[in-house]
């Protein structure tokens, strides 16, 4: 099973205990996943999905909410409602119905429902179980929401947001996406809707994963480093030998002469490590210092 999976799974395992947050989760699974269907009798509101998960958790709400246990479900997930449970539930959701007895629902979740901070856990909780969806953490950080109208977008990120979650939104093609890209985020968000054991394993693999970048980002520093100081020992070993077969060490200051020995004997030593070896024994600051001095003498040589 996808990571995706597994939070959905643990999502619709979590049932709250309130009947306040009962109601906010199963407005945003009907209306983020439910619409209304046709029929005989006019229409009816519906859920239709493929997630087994997203309809256990509806009839488990509808049963517990509105005290129930006869719900039709057809083929491909669609749960339809009797018309006196129906219109019970189209009270306490504050979904639309018009005089024509076609069901419309509204643009945006009643604020009644979830203007407490469980009831927006809640919410959030069921509308991630129905157009939610995660990118595998090991591959990439990536949370979103897809949404059929912006109306629902602008909901759904406010409340996010009201959690200090920096959610955004951008239209992908006929849909509004709400996304988060920041694992910190991402941990923060299934903090808030309930998944708290997918949080820990999100929170095992953010670890490993920063480890192994911390080790590589130390590597390549050291393995830079290194290969800084090649070159760099390369090009004064260059330079030394130009200077003894050009111009001669009888001719440098002693304390030149005496340094360009040490580097041609010790040519893969470190400038600490060669200062040790001059007599009198010279820090790696003096050792850049005569290092260079004879530098310029080399250039001067090849000019």
């Amino acid at each position: 099973m996808s990571f995706s999976g597994t939070v959905k799974e643990e999502l619709a395992a979590h049932i709250d205990s309130s009947r306040h947050c009962q109601l906010a989760e199963l407005a945003a699974i009907l209306h983020f996943g439910g619409g209304s269907c046709g029929g005989r009798a006019g229409s009816h509101l519906s859920l239709e999905t493929e997630n087994e998960a997203v309809i256990r958790k509806c009839f488990t709400l509808l049963e517990k909410t509105f005290n129930i246990n006869k719900v039709e479900v057809q083929s491909r997930g669609r749960i339809l409602l009797d018309d006196r449970i129906e219109n019970k539930v189209i009270q306490a959701l504050h979904l639309d119905k018009r005089e024509n007895d076609r069901i419309v629902l509204q643009t945006s979740v009643n604020s009644l429902l979830i203007k407490n901070s469980c009831c927006a856990r809640a919410f959030l909780r069921g509308a991630f179980l129905c157009i939610g969806s995660m990118s595998d953490p090991e591959k990439s950080y990536h949370l979103e929401f897809v949404c059929s109208a912006k109306e629902q977008a602008e909901q759904l990120k406010a409340v996010i947001r009201e959690f200090q979650i920096d959610a955004r939104s951008i239209r992908r093609k006929k849909y509004e996406v709400v996304y988060l890209k920041e694992g910190a985020g991402i941990v923060d968000l299934l903090n808030v809707m309930g998944a708290h054991v997918s949080l820990m394993n999100l929170e095992n693999l953010r670890i490993v994963k920063e480890m192994r970048n911390s080790v590589n980002r130390r590597v390549n520093c050291e393995t830079a480093n290194i290969s800084k100081t090649v070159t760099a020992a390369s090009k004064q070993i260059e330079d030394i030998l130009l200077i003894r077969d050009k111009y001669g060490f009888g001719n440098l200051p002693d304390n030149l002469r005496q340094m360009a020995e040490v580097r041609l004997e010790y040519p893969d030593a470190a400038l600490k490590e060669l200062g040790g070896y001059l007599e009198p024994t010279v820090g790696k600051s003096g050792v850049n210092h005569r290092l260079r001095k004879l530098s310029e003498i080399a250039d001067r040589i090849r000019l």
